[in-house]
């Protein structure tokens, strides 16, 4: 499934903004300060309102205020989140809305929805319609109707009002849609990845998927060598060709069982094994490892991905979001980096720009000073954002 927009109103510094067209590599520009952290934390916030409840996303994201934390500061009404997406090519546009509120029992679910829209014209099929725990959910699968009044709809109750209806019904494969959409969030991945926690010594125990903190990277390492061993070997011959100096990189299988990986550099002649290895070439090795996974996630959110790596491994990672992207997946990028900024194309650039404390969201390709510059005068997004032709978006 692909998003193809996002509507944001009440939550943080977004009171009323919008992404439409989001392309399949997407990059989030801004200065300090004007949401672009926030955006990714709208993801995690699903992620955990599916995993858990909305009280608990809430909580986690807005500490003991929850709610009003959250919500946008002197705003009215409802948290509301709109995500329009298709399940592939020539797929009905789906969208997803959701509108979460307080009353003197806490946060609730105030209006769930799920409706698919059938062709360019005409009213979309509710599919789901939930209103503080209680509503309809269709039983059919999509393409199976051809008329709005053969769809098969089933009353429920769910057992708390602050819960999703995604998350009660998509355990049940008899809701398809529900369940093509609770999959959808439940498998995103948002990063947090620290290069500290991917140097220890998490080495005892079982891990198929990289953490967003990068914590279990060798479990992850020891799981492709013994299940996915030509997927690891790709990794290794990726990164040798990537990263300037290393000349090799491979697996070692202690007795023990571990797998260690070593790298050799150009200037050394004995391999070092990954724990001496440079910050950047550890963490572009964890991206690989996300990048490559077996089971790959739908989405992915990366935030500043130039940190501790050397300039020149932009383009080089740039290259591998894209490709990741050009797979069917999704990938969402913030940063701070010029470098990384010239290995992006224009269509997959949105820039953040906070006005009078509210944050809107723009297109690059949608200023055309910065569209005839590139096109006509063959500059680079980076070189255009060092001179400041981004207005409000400066690098910091």
């Amino acid at each position: 499934m692909k998003l193809e927009s996002i509507r944001i109103k009440n939550f943080r510094a977004f009171r009323d903004a919008q992404m439409r067209d989001i392309p399949g590599f997407c990059v989030i520009v801004g200065a300090n300060g004007t949401g672009k952290s926030t955006l990714f934390q709208l993801f995690g916030f699903l992620r955990n309102a599916m995993k858990d409840n909305v009280s608990v996303a809430l909580t986690k994201l807005g500490g003991g205020r929850g709610f009003r934390e959250v919500r946008s500061r002197n705003a009215e009404g409802s948290i509301e989140i709109e995500l329009k997406f298709r399940e592939g090519y020539k797929k009905p546009l789906i969208t997803y809305e959701l509108a979460i509120d307080e009353n003197e029992n806490g946060p609730y679910v105030k209006r769930e929805l799920l409706k698919y829209r059938r062709g360019s014209t005409g009213k979309p099929w509710h599919f789901l319609d939930f209103s503080e725990g209680k509503g309809t959910a269709v039983t059919n699968e999509y393409d199976d109707v051809q008329n709005e009044n053969d769809l098969k709809r089933e009353d429920q109750t769910l057992k708390s009002p602050d819960i999703l209806a995604i998350k009660g019904l998509a355990q049940f494969e008899k809701y398809p849609a529900v369940r093509a959409l609770g999959d959808l969030v439940e498998n995103w991945h948002i990063s947090d990845f620290h290069i500290s926690e991917a140097r220890g010594e998490n080495d005892s125990g079982y891990a198929e998927h990289l953490s967003p903190s990068g914590d279990n990277l060798p479990l992850v390492t020891q799981f492709l060598y013994k299940k996915h061993r030509a997927t690891l070997d790709g990794i290794l011959k990726n990164i040798s060709h990537r990263v300037p100096g290393i000349r090799s990189a491979e697996p070692k299988e202690t007795e023990e069982g571990k797998v260690l990986l070593r790298f050799t550099d150009s200037s050394f002649s004995e391999p070092f094994i990954s724990r001496f290895v440079s910050d950047g070439t550890l963490k572009m090795f964890a991206y690989l490892v996300l990048l490559n996974d077996p089971k790959p996630h739908p989405l992915l959110c990366v935030e500043e991905p130039e940190n501790q790596l050397y300039p020149k491994l932009l383009t080089e990672l740039a290259e591998e979001f894209r490709s990741y992207a050009q797979k069917g997946k999704q990938v969402f990028v913030s940063t701070h980096s010029p470098d990384f900024l010239d290995a992006v194309e224009l269509d997959e650039v949105f820039f953040l720009v906070k006005d009078m404390g509210c944050t809107s969201i723009y297109r690059a390709n949608k200023n055309n000073e910065i569209v005839a510059m590139i096109n006509d005068g063959g500059d680079k997004m980076g070189r255009l954002w060092r001179e400041g032709y981004f207005n409000e978006v400066d690098p910091q």
